[in-house]
């Protein structure tokens, strides 16, 4: 293997050779992977970015004594003659399984020091020592494999946006500061001392002022940037997301342009998983009911029903007591199927009370003498009428349990979510293996704030209310809807979208309803406040996040491991050392003074 024409590190990757190359004298870099001695045979599992490829010396062997030294992640090039594996040794997981090449020159390309975190076996490690280390890290097969993932998920949208027509553009990083729900992260401006640009926390105004430029269908892989705390499903500082705008479209353009896009996306990397063919539209209101939560995982089949007047002037009394006193409240029933057991129900009341609840009431089902009968305190105190007058209204057989919460909804929605979840869980009733998805759609435009006793926007202020002007004008604010979607997967918020709010007047009256005068909404959103006066044509759009499409794909469960070089939970990098001090310097030019620590 010497001469001008053999490459100076490889003539094949480690992924590459396979019995057709068996005779043939190759040149292979890569990482050291582990290294093993079987009877004084030396083996090396040689790896890079394409394969593994399994290389050996014996004592005859010219390299043996450089084989020796190897250490695990060395980086070396190795030259040898591809032989075939025989039959009991070879390795059906390798694509290069089939073949060996006995090592005749070993060249170290860079040596490695002992590691922070091993490499081979992929062991669980503190993430502070992850993400100091990451490019260690990311040799790892498994995150390897994530992040090759996540390019590939992106090429097939782009592939599969351009085949629906869409363009796309690139808007802005250095913007102006504009309230959209989340805090800005601001940069100074040294050129406008005390003055400052904005990273964008979504290209929302800008994506609309191209629909007003007349580009029709916009689409982008957009960096957006928000200074949110983190958490599992959520990175701090930033992530990318499938930005798209369209004009001229209904709600259900949207939906029939962009379903297909994404139920297609997942069939091509679902590996044989089922995908819900016909997305479902689940009005919010009914999703709160049904599934305690706007992002319900539909692979739960529970569904929580109203049963406030089986409690109504029953024995028990804290549930009647309630139900007279206050008019808003309502007594909700969580079926749990196969959950008919003491045992169980004991389960989920303490597990209610870890969740700082006082318990959670329940009823189970059992036979007796041919019968089927409610047990449990509740089943005592309302008696057996209407024991099983609950029974026959959920559908429950022997066997079966309910549970049940009680107030204001408002005050319990998120528990009784949580509890469905935690009950479909314990129970084993997940079809864990597949994709369900829904749209959630007529989001409120407004919600109350009690706190400062104002109505406010409940979700995006650009949304077009259900019925435009008139619906402002006759409505109260709580019962307007808005042409806003959500689409959902798994318990998880995948996109946000809604057919936009285009025409002036009615985008002052609807913040002039949440307490924004027209005055603010200049000021706010001035540009596209007065792009719409200049003939602005209907349009909608939505986002898909794509680190949490990625880990939904992956099998993972938090968004770092899908993400290349994420920051850690309290929003920093320990590997680059961000975020760092300004030097007096750079202050300077900023025009910045720095106020002192407390």
């Amino acid at each position: 293997m010497t001469g001008s024409t053999v490459h100076a590190y490889r003539s094949h990757t480690c992924g590459a050779l396979t019995k057709e190359n068996v005779g043939q004298n190759v040149r292979l870099s890569g990482w050291v992977h582990r290294v093993r001695d079987h009877g004084g045979v030396l083996f090396i599992d040689l790896r890079d970015h394409y394969g593994m490829t399994q290389v050996l010396a014996d004592p005859d062997s010219p390299a043996f004594a450089d084989v020796e030294k190897v250490r695990a992640e060395w980086c070396i090039r190795i030259d040898g003659e591809v032989k075939a594996r025989s039959a009991d040794t070879v390795n059906a997981e390798l694509s290069t399984g089939e073949i060996e090449i006995f090592v005749r020159e070993l060249e170290v390309l860079g040596a490695a020091e002992e590691l922070p975190l091993p490499v081979f076996g992929e062991q669980d490690y503190p993430e502070e020592t992850r993400l100091k280390y990451r490019y260690l890290d990311l040799r790892r097969e498994t995150l390897h494999n994530n992040i090759m993932m996540r390019s590939r998920v992106i090429a097939s949208m782009r592939r599969r946006m351009e085949a629906q027509g869409f363009t796309e553009f690139q808007t802005p990083i250095l913007t102006a500061s504009s309230p959209e729900g989340a805090r800005d992260f601001l940069v100074p401006s040294r050129l406008h001392p005390g003055k400052f640009y904005a990273l964008p926390q979504a290209p929302q105004q800008f994506k609309q002022l191209a629909m007003m430029a007349g580009f029709d269908r916009y689409f982008q892989i957009a960096p957006c940037f928000r200074d949110e705390d983190p958490r599992a499903d959520r990175s701090p500082g930033e992530f990318y997301q499938l930005d798209l705008e369209m004009s001229f479209v209904t709600q259900d353009d949207v939906f029939n342009t962009m379903e297909p896009v994404l139920r297609d996306l997942f069939v091509e990397f679902a590996n044989g998983r089922p995908v819900t063919e016909a997305f479902p539209r689940i009005p919010y209101a009914e999703s709160l009911l049904k599934y305690g939560s706007d992002k319900p995982d539909l692979r739960n089949p529970i569904e929580m029903k109203t049963v406030s007047e089986h409690f109504r002037g029953s024995g028990f009394k804290i549930f009647a007591q309630m139900l007279d006193k206050n008019p808003k409240a309502e007594i909700r029933a969580i079926p749990a199927p196969t959950g008919g057991s003491r045992a169980f129900c004991d389960r989920m009341n303490s597990w209610a009370q870890k969740e700082g609840q006082p318990g959670l009431g329940y009823i189970f089902y059992r036979e007796n003498d041919g019968a089927i009968e409610g047990s449990g305190p509740i089943a005592k105190n309302i008696g057996a009428e209407r024991t099983e007058a609950l029974r026959e209204e959920l559908g429950l057989k022997a066997g079966d349990a309910v549970f049940f919460c009680g107030g204001e909804p408002a005050g319990f929605i998120d528990f009784a979510g949580k509890a469905r979840n935690a009950i479909g869980q314990e129970l084993g009733l997940l079809d864990k293996d597949r994709f369900a998805f829904a749209w959630i759609v007529d989001f409120p435009i407004y919600e109350w704030d009690d706190e400062l006793k104002k109505w406010d926007f409940e979700h995006n202020p650009f949304s077009m209310p259900q019925g435009e002007m008139a619906a402002l004008d006759t409505k109260e604010p709580g019962e307007i809807l808005g042409y806003q979607y959500d689409l959902v997967c798994n318990g998880y918020e995948l996109a946000s979208g809604a057919i936009r709010n285009h025409k002036p007047e009615i985008m002052y009256k609807a913040f002039g309803i949440a307490g924004h005068s027209q005055e603010d909404v200049d000021r706010n959103f001035g540009g596209m406040i007065s792009a719409f006066k200049f003939g602005a044509p209907p349009h909608g759009g939505m986002a898909a996040g794509v680190e949490r499409i990625v880990m939904l794909l992956a099998d993972q469960h938090a968004i770092r491991e899908v993400m290349m070089f994420p920051m850690n939970q309290r929003a920093e990098d320990p590997m680059m050392g961000a975020p760092s001090e300004a030097t007096n310097d750079q202050l300077r030019d900023l025009g910045l003074r720095l106020t002192p620590k407390a």
